[in-house]
């Protein structure tokens, strides 16, 4: 029997064991069907909940209503070989072998950091595309938030979004990366700040 991951319920727990196992055997994500039916689910809704959960937990990056979108996070950051450098201007010597390893296991453990995956593009000047998945550090003290700061934030009405902190005459505005996106205006009071940006991840 798997002992169960901390801070997951049972039905989560049970749904990302099964993920975590069919991907392992398959090689690709399973759809929503498959996971309905390993759970003896009739209705989508409990599935996609449980992933919305898994993602904001960290333990997956998901796309809605995209097909074979799902990924676990811990393996996408296990360690990535570092071969060399490469020059954005000139020609340099090309990498015969193996450097190092890039870890992200350490980040991960050290600082609790987060994934969420990135829907829309109203933060495109930023370079963080739509379907980016980007790692987060949670916020202990919003107070101490410098404005500029990239931050996940919850907004009672509008659901969580990725944008600019700027504090300016007491009041919080969520600026976007996109003139095409009115900046956000809020109390301090009106805001949950979730995290803020450590890395983006993106798959090419």
């Amino acid at each position: 029997m798997t002992t169960p991951v901390e801070n997951l319920t049972q039905a989560q727990n049970e749904l990302y064991e099964w993920i975590r196992n069919y991907l392992k055997d398959y090689q690709h994500s399973p759809t929503i069907r498959q996971m309905m039916e390993a759970m003896g689910l009739r209705s989508p809704a409990p599935i996609q909940s449980r992933l919305k959960h898994l993602q904001e937990k960290g333990y997956i990056s998901w796309q809605e209503g995209k097909a074979r979108t799902l990924k676990l996070v811990d393996e996408l950051l296990e360690g990535v070989p570092v071969l060399g450098s490469v020059a954005a201007g000139g020609l340099i010597e090309t990498y015969d072998d193996v450097q190092s390893n890039l870890d992200f296991s350490d980040i991960l453990k050290k600082k609790d950091v987060f994934a969420l995956t990135v829907n829309g593009d109203s933060m495109i000047e930023a370079y963080i595309a739509d379907g980016d998945m980007v790692l987060m550090e949670p916020i202990a003290d919003s107070l101490s938030l410098r404005n500029g700061t990239i931050v996940s934030a919850m907004v009672p009405g509008l659901g969580t979004t990725l944008k600019y902190f700027i504090k300016r005459e007491g009041k919080i505005f969520l600026e976007a990366a996109n003139p095409a996106y009115e900046p956000i205006e809020l109390n301090l009071d009106q805001v949950v700040f979730q995290g803020k940006l450590l890395a983006v991840w993106r798959k090419v």
